[in-house]
């Protein structure tokens, strides 16, 4: 395991250093978020309804957009097929990049999510659910995710085709991410059940998604 973080380490140096990933997601989450009352208008109940539903849609696309560099620069320097030959699996190599994209884009999403709350009128009762939400479901936007970057790794135009692959596998996460918020904002009692269904999909996606995107890495790599 001293390899598996030593990667992670790695890999959140390098994306502390460039900077760029998660400038323009935080960057793009704050802009989506910001221009929806404009767009919505100055209905303060419309907003505090749909606030939950805008916060996680525009955080999955912000996600997104730094989804393709989880192995794209490692692919390009020919460090990939380094990892490849070493001793540390495939299967935990994959893992501990997905894990270094949730700790360097996920958190950072989730940490900021409240605070755009305020522009969505968002009520207060509902903020450590929408923070508890996020925290447990990003981490399924992240290894998800990492199978979407597999596949697409030395596709054309990867980043349109990684969208269409990866964001009907966010729609459960998406769901029930909603509704554990709303659940808390309508007073539902609905917010236990929802929650841990979208924990269930948290450590579903950490099995299954670093198996599944080393079998697609091994695929692109011959």
């Amino acid at each position: 395991m001293t390899r598996f973080w030593t990667l992670v380490r790695r890999d959140l140096t390098l994306a502390v250093r460039e900077g760029g990933a998660i400038g323009t997601a935080l960057g793009f989450f704050l802009l989506v978020v910001a221009l929806m009352p404009l767009g919505l208008g100055p209905d303060l109940n419309l907003l505090a309804r749909i606030a939950s539903g805008i916060l996680w849609i525009a955080l999955l696309l912000s996600a997104l957009l730094s989804l393709g560099r989880i192995f794209e620069s490692d692919s390009d320097d020919g460090a990939l097929e380094v990892m490849a030959t070493s001793s540390l699996p495939l299967e935990l190599v994959a893992a501990a990049k997905a894990t270094a994209h949730w700790i360097s884009t996920g958190i950072p999403l989730a940490l900021l999510a409240p605070m755009l709350g305020l522009l969505l009128n968002l009520d207060i009762a509902a903020y450590p659910a929408l923070i508890a939400t996020m925290l447990a479901g990003t981490p399924a936007v992240s290894f998800i995710g990492a199978i979407g970057a597999a596949l697409t790794l030395k596709a054309r135009r990867g980043g349109l085709l990684l969208a269409l692959v990866v964001l009907p596998l966010y729609i459960p996460t998406l769901i029930f991410g909603i509704s554990a918020v709303s659940a808390v904002t309508l007073q539902t009692g609905a917010f236990v059940s929802s929650f841990l269904i979208l924990i269930a999909l948290s450590l579903g996606s950490l099995v299954l998604g670093p198996l599944a995107a080393a079998a697609a890495l091994r695929i692109q790599m011959q």
